[in-house]
């Protein structure tokens, strides 16, 4: 009796549980999400164009011939031999109960083990989290006559963009963004190694154009083919204003003042080419002026209609952020572009890197 009170109360709890997921809110949008990242993931760029134009009849036959054969394609071949199986059981399942019996077990059975997997690597992806954010700077840099702001928000469990800090020297700090192309496990690991390399050749090299030279032949040396990665970084010094650049293939930092001005493009991203070459641009901050440099994460950013939010809104936002402390301007963007995304899914890691001067800052 209390065996069965045991089990009753298991599959009570089975059923709250569904219950509460139904009328949480949100069940159709999620669906929605859910089908529309399935058509992503299973039909490539190429299928999606040949879709966009055909006609309704013959667009819904294409997508679920495609569909099937992707999903088959990327099955472990036991589990495509298991899942044939399974249609063969549920073929037969009109002549007897065992087939239909065995079809259900055969499914059960595959995605039991699509669920291990899933499970196992999200664990991977866990641990993974961990290492990136202990290799983060836990704290906000300090540097006399500048306030400062870095901040990143990875997409997924593990990201592809790097802030950080570093101190070359006693009369400087290194402020570092990186954006290494693609998303995932494969551009956090690209990621650490352009924070290594970063903290190991920064010291050695007071110009920045021989740094960005010398970064960029280990990168193409040790590349991955479409494993590009983007950088700008940063030596500031005390008190004086004065702020040196290097910029490799990254967006443009943009510097508020009076006037909003986009700072020059730099040389092409880390590893694109052998004998890339970068020069290194001199700036002089004066009070209350700040230096706005950011991820694709945030113009890319889109909403649920699919409308980017661009560099006009971005633009358009900048004056706003005049009279406010760099984490106050930070905050301030990240919260715009909060708004603009709503409840659509992030596809893309977020950082920020803000700097502004300010005399009255000393150390106490």
């Amino acid at each position: 009796m209390k065996e069965k009170k045991s089990w009753d109360q298991e599959l009570i709890s089975v059923f709250k549980m569904i219950y509460n997921d139904v009328i949480s809110g949100g069940l159709i949008f999620s669906l929605k999400q859910d089908l529309q990242d399935i058509y992503e993931f299973y039909l490539d760029y190429e299928s999606r164009r040949r879709l966009a134009k055909m006609n309704v009849v013959r667009r819904s036959i294409y997508i679920v011939c495609w569909y099937v054969k992707s999903l088959f394609s990327k099955l472990h071949w036991i589990r495509r031999i298991l899942v044939f199986i399974a249609l063969f059981c549920l073929y037969k399942s009109q002549s007897s109960l065992n087939y239909a019996l065995a079809a259900a077990a055969l499914l059960f059975i595959i995605l039991s083990l699509e669920l291990k997997d899933k499970l196992l690597f999200r664990d991977e992806l866990e641990a993974g989290r961990v290492v990136q954010s202990a290799l983060m700077p836990q704290k906000q840099p300090y540097l006399e006559g500048w306030d400062l702001w870095l901040y990143t928000n990875s997409a997924n469990e593990v990201g592809g963009d790097l802030v950080d800090y570093l101190e070359p020297a006693e009369n400087r700090l290194g402020l570092a963004l990186g954006d290494v192309a693609g998303k995932g496990l494969g551009a956090a690991l690209v990621a650490a190694k352009l924070q290594a390399t970063l903290r190991a050749l920064a010291l050695y090299h007071s110009s920045l154009k021989t740094l960005g030279r010398r970064m960029n032949e280990i990168f193409y040396r040790d590349g991955l083919p479409n494993r590009f990665v983007t950088l700008v970084y940063l030596e500031l010094e005390p008190l004086t204003g004065r702020l040196r650049i290097l910029n490799a293939g990254h967006m443009p930092p943009v510097l508020v003042s009076l006037e909003i001005t986009e700072m020059d493009k730099g040389g092409p991203a880390l590893g694109l080419s052998r004998d890339a070459e970068y020069h290194e641009e001199k700036l002089v901050l004066q009070p209350d002026e700040m230096l706005v440099v950011y991820s694709d994460g945030l113009t890319e950013a889109v909403n649920e209609d699919g409308e980017f939010f661009g560099e006009n809104r971005l633009y358009k936002l900048m004056p706003e952020l005049r009279n406010l402390s760099a984490e106050k301007a930070g905050e301030k963007i990240v919260k715009t572009l909060q708004y603009h995304v709503g409840s659509a899914r992030r596809t893309d890691d977020l950082s920020l890197l803000i700097v502004k001067r300010n005399p009255d800052l000393r150390i106490v």
